[in-house]
């Protein structure tokens, strides 16, 4: 297999892209937001002899002397190959970093012959299509009663291109929840460079009770698809269920924008039940990931001890990676 590197224009890779591409993390975007954050990147191109077989973009951090790539929901194949596993060693071999190189990888899927580092993730992954009446008839029967009495409640919203004030009200909103709940999110940071980046700004979404406040959900914008980003909801909104009525209302937004799917983050049913039904209330369909996971520098499976230090490599792309 040959790799080409940092060869195509933000536009060519949108371009190249096939539909069902709805992960943010392999998003253009999503690349200069980190690159804005002073993280490197690099996008590959993936061929076999005069066959494209799919696109990878890489964040690239050190390590002491080591490059530790990080591959995450990649790559994105245009034509799956038979071996997915030499397209991961390939990667590793040709990526642009002087010194030794490491490569980890949560793919889409399961790929053989990778040292799992960390157990998979399930995702609740919503598909988004042009007539409201298909989704509504997704929705489960409870979802779908707390909807129709948030609709008649008398909260009225809005969508928005979200303003600096706006995040900077909800960031702070959500971060006193995630310090309550004890959840992870991505940094303040990865938003505002998000937002300094070419292409469609964070979509607000807010319900208000008598013009005040009381329910908000952020959204990002990144086609084929979307992913809720983070959100609040207050004891007014959470007795009239403004989060279901708000994330309708995304949910028909982003596919009347020819949105192909939305990304409603991890599910946790463990730790979070009630947000995981809330989730799968939708119609989401609930996708398990490969493992984030060691491509190995040899080819043959062999046995490997997967001990706390070969565990500790993933920590650096973390923070940058909780969706």
């Amino acid at each position: 297999m040959h790799i080409r590197w940092d060869s195509l224009t933000e536009r060519a890779w949108g371009m190249a892209l096939p539909d069902t591409a709805c992960a943010m993390q392999q998003a253009w975007r999503y690349g200069a937001a980190v690159q804005a954050m002073g993280g490197a990147v690099h996008r590959a191109e993936i061929w076999d002899g005069g066959r494209f077989l799919g696109l990878a973009q890489v964040l690239v951090r050190r390590a002491g002397p080591l490059r530790l790539g990080w591959l995450s929901r990649g790559p994105v194949w245009h034509d799956r190959p038979g071996d997915a596993r030499a397209a991961l060693h390939a990667l590793r071999r040709a990526l642009p970093q002087p010194g030794p190189r490491l490569l980890l990888s949560m793919s889409e899927d399961r790929v053989p012959g990778v040292l799992p580092l960390v157990t998979p993730v399930c995702m609740a992954e919503v598909a988004l299509a042009p007539e409201p009446a298909t989704m509504r008839a997704r929705l489960h029967q409870k979802w779908r009663n707390r909807l129709v009495r948030a609709e008649a409640s008398g909260l009225k919203v809005t969508v928005t291109a979200a303003s600096g004030a706006d995040m900077d009200w909800l960031l702070a909103l959500d971060g006193a929840q995630a310090r309550a709940r004890g959840y992870r999110r991505l940094p303040p940071a990865f938003l505002a460079a998000w937002t300094a980046c070419k292409g469609p700004p964070p979509y607000l979404f807010t319900a208000r009770l008598k013009g005040d406040p009381v329910a908000a959900m952020l959204f990002l914008d990144h086609a084929p698809g979307a992913t809720y980003h983070l959100g609040w909801n207050g004891p007014q909104g959470r007795a009239l269920s403004a989060h279901h009525l708000l994330l309708w209302r995304a949910m028909r937004y982003f596919a009347r924008n020819t949105r192909r799917r939305l990304d409603l983050g991890a599910l946790d049913t463990v730790t979070a039940p009630g947000l995981a039904r809330f989730k799968l209330g939708t119609g989401a369909q609930a996708r398990w990931l490969g493992p984030t996971a060691l491509v190995p520098p040899w080819r043959r499976e062999r046995p490997c001890a997967v001990n706390e230090t070969a565990a500790m490599l993933a920590a650096p792309f973390s923070v940058t990676d909780d969706h």
